[in-house]
């Protein structure tokens, strides 16, 4: 199978809400982007949103996900999740809908960086807020999510992530702001002493730290003009 095939996340989605299993890192990953969100609830979109891992973490927000996995998505409905099944390329939504875009560890995979981020503007209402995460597309973001990530317990998948595809943050940065969203960045790394503990099973889950460096997994959040 080829690198960023996506037919992975059909044959892994019974991997989802495993609590040690292929996905663990990314329920780790979800929790920390619950700290960019405005107050007060909404409706959210969650672009690419595989099983819906996000959901536990909102609370007041209509969560509606879209994906191209089914599989996947027939997770994220059983917990609660409105979901679609679509192209992030080409949501099935109006200008202007929702109140919060999460476009979490979906940028990496897409091989139209610019179409990606314009439709999570578009669909975004003057005021409304994006919150995502993604890599960087440097030495430190292909070891430690490639070299390293795909030999550690909880990193992700062989073959998920092709290094080519990871994201130049300025680009990102001037493709958010020509559509009116000014993004701020933060790297993102998991406690050391959490995944000790939950690697030995006396965890059942990690933190994800916010770090100066975005040269690896990094979050960036703005508002829409």
């Amino acid at each position: 199978m080829p690198r960023n095939d996506l037919k992975q996340y059909d044959e892994l989605a019974d991997q989802w809400w495993e609590p040690r299993g292929d996905f663990a890192m990314l329920t780790w990953i979800s929790a920390a982007r619950v700290r960019h969100l405005p107050p007060g609830g909404g409706l959210l979109l969650d672009m690419a949103c595989g099983g819906g891992l996000l959901a536990p973490f909102l609370d007041g927000w209509t969560h509606i996900g879209v994906d191209l996995s089914w599989p996947s998505l027939v997770q994220a409905r059983d917990h609660g999740v409105a979901v679609s099944q679509a192209n992030v390329l080409h949501l099935p939504f109006a200008d202007a809908t929702f109140d919060v875009v999460v476009a979490g560890e979906i940028l990496e995979h897409v091989e139209d960086l610019p179409g990606a981020v314009a439709e999570a503007c578009r669909v975004l209402r003057p005021g409304g807020t994006v919150v995502l995460d993604t890599i960087a597309r440097t030495w430190w973001g292909r070891f430690s999510s490639i070299t390293v990530g795909e030999r550690v317990p909880a990193g992700p998948p062989k073959l998920l992530h092709d290094h080519r595809l990871f994201v130049d943050r300025d680009e990102l940065l001037a493709l958010a702001a020509s559509h009116g969203v000014v993004l701020r960045l933060n790297g993102l790394r998991p406690s050391f002493i959490d995944y000790l503990l939950w690697w030995v099973g006396r965890r059942s889950s990690v933190r994800m730290l916010p770090t100066r460096s975005t040269a690896g997994l990094f979050q960036g959040a703005g508002v829409k003009a």
